[in-house]
């Protein structure tokens, strides 16, 4: 059934962006816009705008990865974005998702810095809000990058927790970000926090506006560690609501 608008959020947090995705079709253009093609991290999907990788359907975002021979690629699948459209500074994302499984699927709800095109990756900052890998299904990730900590130089800051069912149910993938800290949470159960030392932009870039994304991997130099299974193709990564809010 469809999800309720909300009409109140959290104690102390205003709704300034939702989605709840009760319009079956194409997602709304005035929120998301695409991802297209191949983008990074050796990942070995295209990704497409289509109906068959992205909508609306049932009240939720379907994302759907897709084994097939699509512009020289093996598979199709998507990635959503808020770039142009709703960039913030300090907040709480809350999105509720149920996710894929299986070795090779790579769902992730993440941001980036504004800045991206001016200053590049890392220095724009990345929080990773929910990242799952196939192969380690039970698992949830959140970290940070920046130029001081990130994944290509061995210093990023992480942690994961592992929680029941995250293919089989939903559950509420949520980060609050303040100018001091930012705190991860899965079903309200914080377990990932990470502070501004105060040592400047190369450790804490995360006093500028970011952007939403959503998307689903398939492969990649993390996702694909252990291999693509072929036979849990098509990979349906359910999204039911994204809602934003800023402090009161």
């Amino acid at each position: 059934t469809p999800s309720p608008a909300p009409t109140q959020g959290p104690t102390g947090w205003r709704l300034v962006f939702a989605d709840e995705f009760d319009a079956a079709g194409a997602v709304d253009s005035a929120k998301w816009g695409y991802e297209l093609g191949y983008i990074r991290n050796n990942e070995t999907q295209y990704y497409t705008s289509r109906a068959e990788n992205v909508r609306a359907e049932g009240g939720n975002l379907v994302i759907e990865g897709r084994k097939e021979s699509f512009q020289g690629y093996g598979y199709t699948s998507a990635s959503i974005n808020t770039r142009g459209r709703f960039e913030f500074l300090y907040g709480r994302v809350e999105v509720r998702a149920k996710l894929p499984t299986g070795r090779g699927s790579w769902p992730a709800i993440w941001m980036l810095g504004t800045n991206i095109g001016q200053v590049g990756w890392p220095t724009c900052g990345e929080i990773d809000i929910m990242e799952n890998v196939g192969f380690d299904p039970l698992r949830i990730h959140s970290s940070v990058h920046t130029a001081a900590y990130n994944h290509t130089i061995g210093t990023q800051k992480s942690a994961s927790v592992v929680i029941a069912n995250p293919a089989d149910d939903f559950h509420v993938y949520a980060m609050e970000w303040y100018a001091d800290h930012i705190d991860a949470f899965v079903d309200g159960q914080k377990y990932f926090t990470f502070t501004n030392e105060g040592s400047g932009a190369r450790a804490w870039p995360f006093d500028k506006t970011q952007y939403l994304r959503i998307n689903l991997a398939i492969g990649g130099a993390w996702g694909g560690q252990q291999g693509i299974d072929d036979a849990r193709f098509p990979h349906r990564y359910l999204v039911d609501y994204v809602r934003i809010y800023r402090q009161k």
